[in-house]
């Protein structure tokens, strides 16, 4: 199992579309688990195939350690496909792919998902609060849409400067990144500040 870098804003794989998985095979079972332990170690609760530059539609999430998902276990999801959505909520949001920037974002507060899981055996999922928040999230990364696509043009406006010192690699984390238009380009657990 390994730790892979997180691709950030500006890098051209988070806004394409991931691709349907036919089979798992034994890369796929290893990009799951890495990615469980990428998202583990950035301390993030959710995280999509493209974020770590792969564009299969895979998605991990773990709520377990939040308050709203006390008891609940962590989820590969593959192929994921809404059939339902009820109610809407706003709250804030923010993304590994996107770090320093939090905003509120509007998304339905129960969704029904049909998916596959590591075994390719079809599942339907009912969630609500928390739990379908995330995985709309890192569904929309799975569509190449980012949660800063959410927002008024004026939010957007406002955010410019934020997100080209993203692109730029001009931000804290304490995780390994791939930069925008530098290929494999990779700050670990260094903090950058312009």
């Amino acid at each position: 199992m390994a730790i892979l870098p997180i691709y950030l804003f500006g890098n051209e794989v988070l806004k394409k579309k991931a691709k349907h998985v036919a089979g798992v095979s034994n890369d796929d079972i290893k990009l799951i688990q890495d990615m469980f332990d990428t998202m583990h170690e950035a301390s993030g609760i959710g995280l999509a195939a493209n974020q770590v530059g792969e564009l299969k539609r895979i998605l991990v999430v773990d709520i377990s350690d939040m308050e709203a998902g006390k008891g609940s276990k962590p989820l590969a999801i593959i192929n994921p496909e809404i059939i339902d959505e009820e109610g809407e909520w706003e709250m804030e949001e923010g993304c590994l792919s996107i770090p320093e920037i939090r905003e509120k974002v509007t998304r339905s507060e129960k969704i029904t998902l049909k998916y596959n899981d590591v075994n390719m055996k079809k599942v339907e999922l009912e969630a609500d609060g928390l739990l379908a928040r995330v995985i709309l999230h890192e569904l929309d990364h799975l569509n190449g849409v980012l949660f800063t696509d959410h927002l008024t043009s004026t939010k957007k406006t406002l955010l410019r400067p934020k997100l080209k010192k993203i692109m730029k690699g001009h931000v804290e984390t304490q995780y390994e990144v791939v930069i925008a238009g530098e290929p494999k380009s990779k700050t670990k657990n260094k903090k950058i500040v312009l």
